[in-house]
C-alpha cells in the first residue's frame, strides 16, 4: 500500500498527485470508473511514476494503510471507504487543503456561496492582476488549486472559488479575505439538511480575517450582524440597506466605500463601467470591489479592470443578435435560483430553453418569472416531462417538449419571431449530467449551434 492515495482522476486529483510526488510521498491515483480519457491520462501518468488504478476503490483490510488519503471535489465525502478510512485514523483531505499546506504563506481570496460565485472570483481577479499582483484564479475555476502549489513562480495572491464540497474536505484553510455571495438550497441530495449546508460554508468565512457578505440575499442579512458581527456588507440598493456601520453600497449610481462608522463614503467606480446585466452582477460588482479595498488595491486599477471585464462564458453570454434577437448562454444557471435570475436579467419578451438533470429545490419563484418574463418555453432532457406538468400546474401553457439542443434553437429562433421575442435564452435550472459532462458543454454545443442557425439563416437570406 502506498504512502498516500488520491481518490479521482480529475484535473484536481491529479494535480494533487503531483504535488505530492514532488513533496517525495510514495502516491497512487485511483478512479472507481474507466473511460477511453482516463485511459489516456493513466499511461501519461505511469510515465512521471504514478501508478493510476482505474474501475477501482482501494482496499484498506490490509495491515499497510496510507498515511494520507486526497479526495477529489466531486468525490462525496460520506462514501463508505472515506468513512471507513476516518474511522482507522487515517488522514483525509480534500486536494484544495493540500494545497493551502504547500501555499498558506501567500494571502488567499475564498469566494463561496450558491450562485454568483464564479462571476465574482473571475472579477476579483482580474481587479488583482489589473493592480499588478500575479494573482491565479483557482479551484472551482481556472486552476486547480495544486497546479498553483506546482508552479515555480508563486503568486502574489490567490483567487479562490470554493464549493461546499471543497471547503467541507479543508481542515486548516484559512483565507485573508472571505466572501460570501448568497445563500439558497442547493446540493441538498449531499449535504442532508439546509443548516448542514450554510455551517459548511460558514466555516470558510469563521476562519477568514476579514469577512465580505452579500446583504442583499435574504438568508444571509436574516443571519446578519448575530452570526457576522464584524464583517463588511453590500447592498445596490443604497447606504440604507445595509445592515452594518461598514461596507459597500450602490448610490446614484455609483459604487460607495464606507470602511467604518466615522469614515466618510468615498466613491470608487460607477456601475455602468461594468458590461454585464443584471442587479446580480451589480451585487457581484460590489463583493470584487470591497476585496480589491480591503487588500490596498487603488481605485485606478479598479476603474481600468471592471471597464474591461468581459464576463464570464455560460454566465448570461451573449452569443450572437441575429434579425434583432439575442441568443444568451446561461448554461451555468444550475438550479431554480439561478435560472430566475437569469430571466430577470434580459429583457422581455424571452424564449426559454430550460431542463436536464433536476435538482431538489424551491421552484415556485422561478415558475412566476417564467409566467411573467417568457413568451414561450423549450423542455430538454431528462428534467422535461415533470417541468411540463409544473407549467401546466401553474396554468403556462405554451411550452412544447423538444428532448434535444439540435432540436431546441431552431425551434427558438421561429419562436422568437412568431412572439416578437428579444432574447433566446439557454437558463436551464438544471444539471447536464443526463446528456453533457459538465454545464460548459451544454453552454458549448448551444453555442455553436446558435451560430450555425445564424449561419444558415445568412446564407438562405443571400441565395433568395
Amino acid at each position: 500500500m502506498p504512502e498516500a492515495i488520491v481518490i479521482g482522476l480529475g484535473k484536481s486529483g491529479v494535480a494533487a498527485a503531483r504535488l505530492l510526488k514532488q513533496e517525495g510521498w510514495e502516491v497512487e491515483l485511483n478512479d472507481s470508473s474507466t473511460s477511453p480519457t482516463l485511459l489516456k491520462q493513466q499511461q501519461e501518468l505511469a510515465t512521471e511514476k504514478i501508478p493510476v488504478k482505474l474501475g477501482h476503490i482501494p482496499d484498506l483490510n490490509n495491515t499497510h494503510l496510507p498515511k494520507l488519503i486526497v479526495v477529489s471535489p466531486g468525490v462525496p465525502w460520506d462514501i463508505p471507504i472515506l468513512v471507513k478510512a476516518r474511522d482507522l485514523g487515517i488522514e483525509t483531505i480534500g486536494e484544495m487543503e493540500l494545497a493551502w499546506r504547500n501555499l498558506q504563506n501567500i494571502p488567499w481570496v475564498g469566494i463561496t456561496g450558491t450562485n454568483g460565485k464564479t462571476t465574482t472570483t473571475a472579477l476579483t481577479a482580474a481587479i488583482f492582476q489589473a493592480a499588478g499582483f500575479n494573482a491565479p484564479a483557482c479551484g472551482n475555476i481556472g486552476l486547480a488549486a495544486c497546479e498553483v502549489a506546482l508552479a515555480v513562480e508563486k503568486p502574489d495572491w490567490i483567487i479562490g472559488e470554493l464549493s461546499s464540497y471543497q471547503i467541507e474536505s479543508s481542515v486548516t484553510l484559512s483565507p485573508r479575505i472571505g466572501i460570501w455571495t448568497t445563500f439558497t438550497p442547493d446540493h441538498l441530495a449531499r449535504h442532508k439538511t439546509l443548516e448542514n449546508y450554510y455551517n459548511i460554508k460558514a466555516k470558510l468565512l469563521n476562519n477568514s480575517q476579514l469577512q465580505i457578505f452579500n446583504g442583499d440575499d435574504a438568508y444571509l442579512s436574516k443571519r446578519g450582524l448575530s452570526d457576522w458581527p464584524n464583517a463588511y456588507w453590500t447592498s445596490v440598493k443604497g447606504k440604507d440597506f445595509l445592515i452594518a456601520e461598514k461596507g459597500f453600497y450602490i448610490e446614484n449610481g455609483w459604487v460607495i466605500e464606507k470602511l467604518s462608522a466615522t469614515s466618510t463614503p468615498t466613491p470608487i467606480i460607477e456601475v455602468s463601467a461594468l458590461r454585464m446585466v443584471g442587479e446580480h452582477n451589480q451585487q457581484n460588482l460590489l463583493m470584487s470591489v470591497a476585496a480589491a479595498r480591503l487588500a490596498g488595491i487603488n481605485i485606478d486599477a479598479i476603474s481600468h479592470a471592471v471597464r474591461e471585464f468581459p464576463g464570464v462564458p455560460h454566465r448570461l453570454e451573449h452569443i450572437c443578435t441575429w434579425e434583432g434577437i439575442d441568443f444568451i448562454n446561461d448554461s451555468k444557471a444550475t438550479n431554480y435560483d439561478a435560472a430566475e435570475v437569469g430571466l430577470s436579467s434580459v429583457k422581455t419578451p424571452a424564449i426559454l430553453i430550460a431542463g436536464g438533470e433536476a435538482k431538489a429545490g424551491d421552484d415556485t419563484g422561478w415558475l412566476a418569472k417564467i409566467q411573467d418574463k417568457a413568451a414561450a418555453v423549450l423542455l430538454i432532457g431528462n428534467a422535461a416531462p415533470a417541468f411540463a406538468e409544473r407549467l401546466q400546474e401553474v396554468e403556462y401553457t405554451n411550452f412544447e417538449i423538444v428532448e434535444t439542443m439540435e432540436k431546441a434553437v431552431p425551434k427558438s429562433a421561429e419562436l422568437a419571431k412568431l412572439h416578437q421575442a428579444s432574447v433566446v435564452l439557454l437558463s436551464p435550472a438544471c444539471a447536464s449530467f443526463d446528456q453533457y459532462p459538465n454545464f460548459e458543454i451544454r453552454g458549448d454545443h448551444f453555442r455553436q449551434l446558435c451560430l450555425m442557425e445564424q449561419n444558415s439563416g445568412v446564407r438562405s437570406q443571400n441565395s433568395e
